[in-house]
């Protein structure tokens, strides 16, 4: 159950957000905070199952809606038709979240092209052409949107045995300040939120490996994971327009780990 204490209802009012990955973890955080402050919600995932089920719940029982749509970011017709779902499911589409992503643990000498392409495809390639796809309704309909990609504390610093996706990353990064600028005339924001180290599902084996856990902890000052929770409200923030004068920025959300790291 994600829980949350806000003051600051109706923010998102009379706004639909699209939140890709959502049905677990960090993105599950996103879609419940949008949904309680005001927002319906497209919920996305590769299975509709008992996790989606549940998020659903606690997004109608707040009395906004949320609509789930099954589809594999890593692969480009389908995040295409997702956001073309997306927009049908309430006739409009204000808000997109990027939050979809995987990563791959192994020596950079053994990746393979299967393991690098998932990679990119998921983290990078789906990431833009669903953006595309939302630019082009936001710009043909005349209408404002925002984008929040979730990048990663690893679009600035090192992830050793994680190449492919320090390098998805990175290109997040980069893609996100050139769209800046680009988008910027058409009424777009968007920026990035790069979390660090965040007690979601990703990081069970972290959470439940004393001598792991206590290696990431020694680099963060505040000495503690994160919680998806703490995300989300960077991912509200962005999304509202509390900040729209806001665009082509990274938000890290780290407990002050990016500047405090150093490999083990």
């Amino acid at each position: 159950m994600i829980t949350l204490n806000i003051k600051n209802m109706g923010r998102f009012d009379n706004k639909v957000a699209l939140i890709t990955g959502s049905s677990q973890g960090i993105g599950a955080a996103c879609a419940v905070r949008l949904a309680s402050e005001g927002a319906n919600i497209v919920l996305n995932g590769r299975h509709n199952d008992e996790r989606v089920e549940a998020i659903t719940k606690q997004i109608t029982d707040m009395g906004r809606e949320a609509k789930f749509v099954q589809a594999d970011i890593s692969d480009t017709n389908n995040v295409i038709q997702l956001v073309k779902d997306a927009i049908a499911a309430f006739g409009q589409l204000d808000i997109l979240v990027n939050n979809a992503g995987v990563e791959n643990n192994k020596n950079f000498w053994e990746v393979t092209q299967e393991d690098y392409d998932f990679v990119m495809n998921t983290n990078v390639k789906g990431l833009f052409f669903g953006t595309q796809t939302f630019v082009n309704y936001v710009k043909d309909a005349g209408r404002s949107g925002v984008v929040v990609n979730m990048s990663s504390v690893h679009e600035e610093i090192i992830f050793p045995h994680f190449a492919a996706y320090c390098a998805s990353k990175g290109a997040v990064k980069m893609l996100m300040r050139n769209l800046a600028t680009e988008l910027a005339p058409l009424n777009i924001r968007i920026n990035n939120v790069c979390p660090g180290a965040i007690a979601t599902p990703i990081n069970k084996k972290l959470m439940e490996t004393p001598n792991l856990l206590n290696n990431v902890l020694k680099n963060i000052p505040m000495e503690k994971l994160g919680q998806p929770e703490d995300v989300a409200a960077v991912v509200a923030f962005l999304a509202s327009d509390d900040a729209k004068y806001v665009t082509g920025s990274s938000y890290f959300v780290d407990g002050g780990l990016t500047y405090h790291y150093e490999e083990q």
